[in-house]
């Protein structure tokens, strides 16, 4: 009788699980993805879903689609509840999921640091749902003030607030100004657009705090200059009861829109399994990305704490694919009997954030890069790792077609009720 195949589990199918998962395929062990969707999300550009610019297929895809040819590879549509390891059992809402090996790639959620009413009325993005219900819910506004006689009621409706200035907080800010400004004042005749405001929301004295100042300030020019956002550092959100934004200082923005991009935590998941975490709730790994007391668990992206240099990595895509090469490596290592495994090291790939079209900005060591050319090496770059040829093609058309001519064809509202 021929010997059982190892069984590897993969929780979650970003960029760090599903990188796992094409890396090991080829291997001789039955693999299983468990995600609660069924298809592979490019994170990055949800802002441009909800700002109407992209449509929801340009920036998925279905997960079983990356491994028509590997028969090793099986995907369970379920939600990871739990786990079981001293029987090495992942527990879902479709039952028991045993493994030999088990990888944690669940990537994080937003984290409203407590702020209760917050997390009740403002708008999350780190899902396609909440960021197709963003661009539901400002087309809604748009429609319901051009209706409104109640002059406060409808600079409320119209105003529109980001809060955190990291990368999706400054996209997004850039993105909706350019919707509004750029495409809804060409549209909506009756609308007095000088009652419309665009705010960005930052606890700390800079934006994109992994870029160089000069980087940082460019990004705060072209925001307040060029795209007419209301930038406001040094300023903390306290309340939000969905019609007032009220701040540390005391004063209040009236808004029916808050976008929370203001940070991230592990999903509670994670707490489950009983082992070490940090304060953001991810699991302290060792520099084989081992979790201690499990050896045959290992964790990745989101889901680890791996400290370099003193201090956690952050999570972001390169960090998660990079661990995922190391960790499926010493997932092989292991399956052939070598105990010598590989100890990771994070490679600083740079960093770059869009502000709006036509203007980026890059920095990679001590090179950077501003302006045209480096919203360039932008699109490059996400074109590069989007899924399949069909969305390179499809997007850098639209990319193109919006820089010539700025209209978004992407505005269909899809709901009837709205939040």
């Amino acid at each position: 009788m021929a010997d059982k195949r190892p069984r590897i589990v993969i929780v979650g199918a970003g960029f760090g699980g599903l990188k796992a998962a094409q890396l090991l395929a080829g291997t001789q062990a039955d693999i299983t993805i468990v995600d609660r969707e069924n298809f592979h999300l490019f994170q990055p550009l949800l802002y441009q879903v909800s700002t109407s610019e992209l449509a929801e297929n340009e920036i998925a895809c279905p997960i079983r689609a990356f491994f028509r040819k590997n028969h090793n590879v099986e995907f369970l549509m379920a939600q990871a509840q739990g786990f079981a390891p001293e029987r090495r059992v992942l527990l879902t809402n479709h039952g028991d999921v045993p493994y030999d090996y088990l990888i944690l790639a669940a990537g994080a959620t937003t984290n409203f640091f407590g702020l209760q009413s917050v997390e009740e009325h403002a708008y999350g993005m780190k899902t396609l749902q909440e960021a197709i219900a963003i661009r539901n819910h400002v087309l809604h506004m748009f429609e319901r003030a051009n209706k409104c006689a109640d002059e406060a009621e409808r600079r409320r409706m119209l105003t529109f607030v980001c809060v955190g200035g990291g990368p999706t907080g400054i996209e997004s800010a850039g993105a909706l100004s350019e919707l509004v400004y750029g495409v809804m004042s060409q549209e909506f005749h009756k609308l007095d657009f000088a009652e419309v405001s665009v705010k960005l929301v930052e606890a700390m004295d800079k934006v994109l705090t992994m870029m160089p100042p000069p980087l940082q300030a460019e990004a705060i020019r072209v925001l307040s200059g060029e795209r007419c956002v209301d930038v406001r550092l040094n300023t903390q959100v306290m309340d939000y009861d969905g019609a007032d934004l009220k701040l540390k200082d005391g004063s209040v923005i009236p808004t029916r829109t808050v976008i929370w991009a203001a940070g991230v935590k592990a999903v509670p998941l994670l707490a489950k399994l009983g082992t070490e975490v940090d304060r953001s709730g991810r699991i302290v790994v060792g520099p084989t990305l081992q979790i201690s007391e499990y050896p045959e668990i290992f964790a990745l992206g989101d889901c680890a704490s791996f400290v370099q240099d003193g201090r956690p990595l952050a999570t972001i895509a390169p960090v998660a694919t990079q661990q995922a090469a190391v960790c499926a490596a010493n997932i092989k290592k292991l399956l052939r009997g070598d105990a010598k495994l590989l100890s990771f090291r994070y490679k600083d790939v740079g960093s770059m954030a869009t502000i709006c079209r036509g203007h980026a900005v890059v920095a990679m060591g001590s090179w950077q890069m501003k302006g045209f050319f480096a919203w360039v090496a932008w699109m490059v770059v996400h074109l590069m790792r989007l899924a399949g040829v069909y969305t390179n093609i499809t997007v850098a058309l639209k990319w193109f077609w919006n820089l010539v001519s700025g209209i978004r064809l992407g505005r269909i509202i899809t709901n009837i009720k709205e939040k």
